[in-house]
């Protein structure tokens, strides 16, 4: 934010709290669905492979949102974009709700996260509004918010589910963004943007800015690595804690989800790091967080005191990495703030993509040391693009 001699002044703290309630509250939207898929089996009469394309379509929906509507926030009012979406989100959650057949469920799956791309122009917007010297700690807030969502929509959804039925979620979650709506109409600021361009010429300009900007692939890169170290832990988890090693099930998986408060309470201190120090460095002790969690998973998986400490490190690293990296990609061009997310988040999810895959095929060849060895591989080349572009700064 700027006064009227175009300094840079401090964004204020509450406004920064209202943005990051609203990444958790809209991001939930995504994963309210995988605690409910039991029951929609079952009500729909369709098989369990059948009914996962809902939460298939929901991240594909939500692949396609950010590619294709998130650039607009460079050329468009950011406000008036975001009360749009919310009520495009209510629209979509209803639909979900009242869904009469399986059709219906996975057209409106798809719509939930082709709506739910709010957190992903809150960002971009709490860093344009942020003077530069807080910039990480702003973004480490506002992320802390969005990771808070991701962590408890399940646990929400769950609880409701069973408590009210399935649909009820969807119904409160729709009120839930009507009453969003109007606390963004009267607490956010306008944004108008700095940039007069054609939607067209905007999406060709992703591809320059792939080419241009090598902080942007370094970061891009870094993520899409960690997310998917990250992706394989998660993927294989309720396989290793339903073998005989372990003999749990998925409410232990769902209580292991809850220790991911861990990176909710690290994004806004790595965001302060990464301000005192540099985005660069903080990121680097998010990677050895990160690969210091898969050595701990390797060697002492088996125990339960193993598996809880490399869990809370690897989510203490991935998470961290999640701040650091978007700090430095919002450190570069103003005037393309959303494109750069928008590079950065397609290759976050495309790196959690790869991971899923790589963590269930390893498994079911190798078992855990399988999986630990392809997180590690992940994060092996996240090291390798860390320090070669770090000894590039330093010739």
């Amino acid at each position: 934010m700027q006064d009227h001699n175009g300094i840079s002044k401090s964004i204020d703290p509450d406004l920064v709290r209202i943005m990051a309630i609203i990444c958790g509250a809209t991001v939930a939207n995504l994963y309210y669905n995988q605690p409910l898929l039991g029951e929609l089996s079952r009500e729909f009469n369709v098989s369990v492979r059948n009914i996962g394309l809902v939460s298939t379509l929901t991240q594909i929906g939500y692949g396609m949102g950010m590619f294709f509507i998130i650039p607009l926030g460079d050329i468009l009012e950011r406000k008036n974009m975001i009360l749009k979406l919310l009520l495009a989100s209510v629209i979509s959650l209803i639909l979900f709700a009242s869904s009469k057949n399986l059709n219906w469920l996975i057209v409106s799956s798809f719509l939930v996260g082709f709506t739910t791309v709010i957190p992903q122009l809150v960002v971009p917007f709490a860093a344009e509004l942020s003077a530069p010297r807080e910039r990480g700690k702003v973004l480490g807030t506002v992320l802390s918010g969005l990771l808070a969502g991701i962590l408890l929509a399940r646990t929400i959804s769950g609880f409701l589910g069973a408590l009210l039925g399935w649909r009820s979620v969807y119904y409160i979650a729709s009120i839930l963004m009507i009453v969003l709506y109007v606390v963004v109409s009267k607490s956010f600021p306008k944004n108008e943007p700095k940039l007069i361009e054609s939607y067209k010429n905007i999406m060709i300009s992703l591809k320059d800015l792939v080419k241009n900007e090598p902080l942007l692939r370094e970061a891009s890169l870094s993520g899409a690595m960690m997310f998917g170290a990250f992706s394989i832990f998660w993927t294989t988890l309720i396989f290793f804690l339903e073998s005989p090693i372990y003999n749990m099930g998925s409410e232990a998986a769902g209580l292991f989800a809850l220790l991911g408060i861990s990176g909710v309470i690290a994004a806004p201190i790595i965001g302060r790091l990464s301000d005192k120090k540099s985005a660069k460095f903080a990121v680097g002790v998010s990677i050895f967080f990160a690969v210091m969690g898969f050595i701990v998973l390797f060697i002492f998986g088996n125990r339960i005191a193993g598996l809880i400490l490399g869990l809370i490190l690897l989510d203490l690293g991935t998470q961290s990495g999640q701040v650091s990296n978007q700090t430095l990609v919002h450190s570069l061009s103003p005037e393309a703030r959303n494109r750069l997310n928008t590079v950065f988040m397609v290759a976050y999810f495309t790196g959690g993509a790869l991971g899923s895959f790589a963590g269930t095929y390893s498994w079911n060849l190798y078992g855990w040391k399988g999986v630990c060895t392809a997180g590690l591989a992940f994060l092996t080349v996240a090291v390798i693009n860390h320090v070669v572009h770090t000894k590039k700064i330093l010739k």
